[in-house]
């Protein structure tokens, strides 16, 4: 090789060298004049080829900054979105359907973000753990001694009542009752409590057998049912479309993309509910949290009226026929994620 060929190839190599990785200053500013993306020369503050930003920033805070604006939009677009939707949802469901996009987050982002929100912040606080009494065996045992004590109680007033020749009805049924209770308890109490499930139910292999698992080991199907809710937690949308569909059955003006992005709205709405009701009943105030309850039937009824351009009447009809079918649609997810838990 000459010793032109090689200074030529070390001068490629140096331009390659810095179009991968361009000079930085001090302050992690780059000042590259083509693309780091795709190469293509710049001539403003974007790319006009693929769009990304003419110059970026290699700093710590330019990294958390890139952070906060992929999950959260963070420049304007959350705080544009989540005032709507906490309050004027049909306007957003409206004016994002008709395609103003790039003012607000997408239906899909923010649902997704939300679901993750409400399980990491249920997590944390231990809402969705299992209440577990460590002094549970101990009460058992003492409930099961006050049991053996009521009915050899009662049963000396029975032998009494029949030295005496009275009825003695009234006492053999609290002993039959109290008998059964603690039955009841000595097989929870041994772990025998599922055998006998399974012989008093009639139920196929196929079934009987996820079945009696479960009874073994509760905490594991517990488990299963919160880390499949977080996983499928996006079957929620297209089994509650269907139901928001029979409202407008047959409508030329809506459409189904319509009810996918007020059901996508609407369950992101839900889920960032939970999680500002578990946070005020962590911050002292249950009463508040509860009253959580009584939102969703408003915010639909809002959703509804501005989202489709209802009146009040029709409205609140539609609004009663939703909620409705909200719980139908949560009965069949929920049945959904035990199936998953039983025979996964």
């Amino acid at each position: 090789m000459s010793d032109l060929e090689a200074v030529g190839d070390a001068a490629t190599g140096a331009v390659l060298a810095r179009a991968v990785e361009p000079a930085t200053g001090a302050d992690g500013h780059t000042h590259e004049k083509n693309c780091l993306n795709c190469g293509t020369e710049l001539t403003g503050e974007f790319c006009h080829a693929c769009g990304q930003k003419a110059h970026v920033h290699r700093t710590l805070h330019a990294f958390w900054h890139d952070l906060l604006h992929g999950v959260l939009h963070f420049e304007g677009k959350i705080w544009r979105t989540l005032p709507l939707l906490a309050w004027r949802p049909g306007e957003l469901t409206r004016r994002y359907i008709d395609g103003e996009r790039a003012k607000f987050v997408s239906p899909m982002a923010l649902f997704l973000f939300s679901v993750f929100l409400m399980f990491a912040v249920a997590s944390f606080t231990g809402s969705l753990s299992p209440r577990i009494n460590p002094n549970a065996s101990a009460e058992m045992q003492k409930s099961i001694a006050s049991n053996e004590r009521q009915i050899a109680t009662l049963q000396r007033q029975r032998d009494d009542d029949v030295r005496a020749g009275r009825s003695t009805a009234a006492s053999d049924g609290r002993i039959a009752g109290l008998q059964k209770e603690l039955a009841i308890m000595r097989g929870v109490q041994s772990g025998e409590i599922g055998r006998i499930a399974k012989t008093e139910i009639s139920a196929p292999d196929w079934l009987s057998k996820p079945l009696e698992k479960a009874v073994k080991n509760p905490d594991l199907l517990f488990y299963k049912l919160k880390t499949n809710a977080y996983k499928f937690s996006w079957m929620l949308i297209p089994l509650s479309v269907p139901f928001l569909w029979l409202l407008f059955p047959f409508s030329r003006r809506f459409r189904v993309y319509d009810h996918t992005v007020f059901v996508t709205y609407s369950l992101s709405f839900m889920n960032l509910l939970v999680v500002t009701a578990v946070l005020v009943g962590l911050a002292g105030l249950p009463q508040i949290a509860g009253f959580a309850m009584l939102v969703p039937p408003f915010h639909i009824y809002r959703q509804l009226k501005g989202t489709y351009g209802l009146s009040p009447r029709s409205a609140l009809l539609r609004t009663i026929l939703l909620v409705a079918f909200s719980i139908v649609a949560l009965g069949l997810f929920f049945l959904a994620l035990f199936a998953l838990g039983l025979f996964d």
